[in-house]
C-alpha cells in the first residue's frame, strides 16, 4: 500500500494471536457452545476437527469477492486450513479467477517436514520429538503435512503457482534445489511502529520469556526455563524475569517494552517475527542466527544471540550480557540497524513486486 497498490489481506486472524485483517473466514459456530462440545468430542474419537469444514464454507462466501486482482500472494500451501481436497477446490477458483500467483514458504508444509523427518538440519524442531514419542500430540499437527491428502495439495500448488518464495533461511535451506524456488525476502517489519529506544541497563536486567502453549516444546522452552532457573541462582540481585504464556499479539508485543533480554526459541537458523519485531525496539534477543543467517546477510558481528538447544550455552550467554551490560547496549542497537536495513516493510515489498513482475 505504501507503493501505490490496491491489497486485500484475507485471514482467520491466525487464531489467539488475533492480527487484524479485510476479510476474515474464522470459524464461529462450531467454536462455541453446543457444537464446540460436539466438535471436541468428534476430535477426541475420530481426530478430525470439524471446525475445518466451517472455514472452508466461509472462505467459500468470500470467493465472488476476491476476482481479478493482478497477484495472489498465499502464505502457505495450505492457508485456509479445511480439509485437503476442499483446500484445493478453494484455493484452484482463487487462482483460475486472479492473475499470478505465488506461494511463501515461511511455516510448517511438505517441504519443510520432509526436510526435517529426513534429519537434514543439525537440529530442528522435530528433536524433541524424536527424543521423546510421547510428544505426539503436539507434534500430530506436523504429521498431518506429509499425509497422502495434504501431499496431494502439494503437488497441487507446486504445479498451479508461479514461483515459491521464502520469507528466512529455516525455509529456504529447505526449498534448496527446488524448481519452483525463486529466492529469500526477508520477512518485511514496519519499524515506526514499534517504539525504538537505544537501549541502557541502569539498574537490574529484565529477561523476557514469552511463548504460547501449542508451541511449548517446537521453541525448545523447556531449554529457557532450565537455564533461568540456574541464572537465578547465581545472579538473582541483578535480575529480573517476567514469563508471560499464550497472550493476543497486542498484549505480548507490549508488555516486554522494559525488557533487555528476550528469549525466543531455540531450534531456528534465523528470526522470525516475535525476533525480528524486538530486535526492531532495541532488545537482545536469544533466536536462531546461525552459521548459514551470518553469511546470507554478509555479518561479520551479531546482531542477536545464535540460541543453541544446549542449557550450559544459554547460561554461558545470558552470564556475559549480565556481567557485561556494556555489551546489551551494543548489540541492541545493531540488532535495530539490521532490521531496518534488511526488513524495512516497504524495502522488502519492492522485492515481492519484482518478484512478481519477473
Amino acid at each position: 500500500m505504501a507503493l501505490g497498490h490496491e491489497v486485500i489481506l484475507v485471514s482467520d486472524g491466525d487464531a489467539f494471536k488475533q492480527y487484524p485483517s479485510d476479510f476474515f473466514y474464522i470459524p464461529k459456530s462450531t467454536t462455541k457452545g453446543i457444537l464446540n462440545i460436539v466438535r471436541q468430542a468428534i476430535f477426541r474419537i475420530f481426530k478430525h476437527d470439524i471446525s475445518y469444514w466451517e472455514r472452508g464454507m466461509r472462505f467459500y462466501r468470500l470467493l465472488p469477492k476476491l476476482k481479478n486482482y493482478d497477484v495472489v500472494q498465499l502464505i502457505n500451501e495450505a492457508p485456509i486450513k479445511t480439509v485437503p481436497r476442499f483446500e484445493k477446490f478453494l484455493l484452484n477458483k482463487v487462482i483460475l479467477q486472479n492473475g499470478k500467483t505465488f506461494m511463501l514458504c515461511c511455516g510448517i508444509d511438505y517441504t519443510v517436514v520432509k526436510y526435517m523427518l529426513d534429519k537434514k538440519p543439525r537440529y530442528s524442531l522435530m528433536d524433541p520429538y524424536f527424543k521423546d514419542k510421547s510428544l505426539l500430540p503436539e507434534y500430530r499437527f506436523i504429521f498431518e503435512h506429509i499425509s497422502k491428502s495434504h501431499k496431494k495439495l502439494h503437488n497441487f500448488i507446486y504445479e498451479k503457482v508461479t514461483g515459491v518464495i521464502a520469507s528466512d533461511m529455516d525455509y529456504a535451506l529447505p526449498l534448496k534445489g527446488n524448481s519452483s524456488f525463486i529466492g529469500l525476502i526477508p520477512n518485511p517489519v514496519n519499524f515506526k511502529k514499534l517504539n525504538y529506544t537505544e537501549p541502557y541497563v541502569d539498574d537490574k536486567i529484565i529477561i523476557f520469556l514469552g511463548f504460547n502453549q501449542w508451541t511449548y516444546n517446537h521453541k525448545g522452552i523447556p531449554y529457557f526455563e532450565k537455564a533461568l532457573e540456574k541464572i537465578k541462582e547465581i545472579y538473582s540481585d541483578k535480575i529480573d524475569i517476567i514469563i508471560a504464556k499464550t497472550l493476543p499479539y497486542n498484549e505480548y508485543i507490549n508488555i516486554y517494552n522494559k525488557a533487555h533480554i528476550l528469549l525466543d526459541q531455540v531450534y531456528s537458523y534465523d528470526q522470525g517475527y516475535n525476533a525480528l519485531e524486538a530486535m526492531a525496539k532495541g532488545k537482545v534477543v536469544f533466536t536462531g542466527a546461525e552459521e548459514e543467517f551470518m553469511q546470507y546477510y554478509n555479518l561479520s558481528e551479531r546482531v542477536a544471540i545464535n540460541a543453541l538447544p544446549d542449557v550450559e550455552a544459554l547460561v554461558s550467554e545470558l552470564s556475559y550480557l549480565i556481567e557485561n551490560p556494556e555489551e546489551i547496549t551494543a548489540m541492541g542497537k545493531k540488532a535495530h540497524d539490521f532490521v531496518v536495513n534488511e526488513h524495512d516493510h516497504v524495502k522488502v515489498a519492492g522485492k515481492y513486486l519484482e518478484k512478481w513482475n519477473d
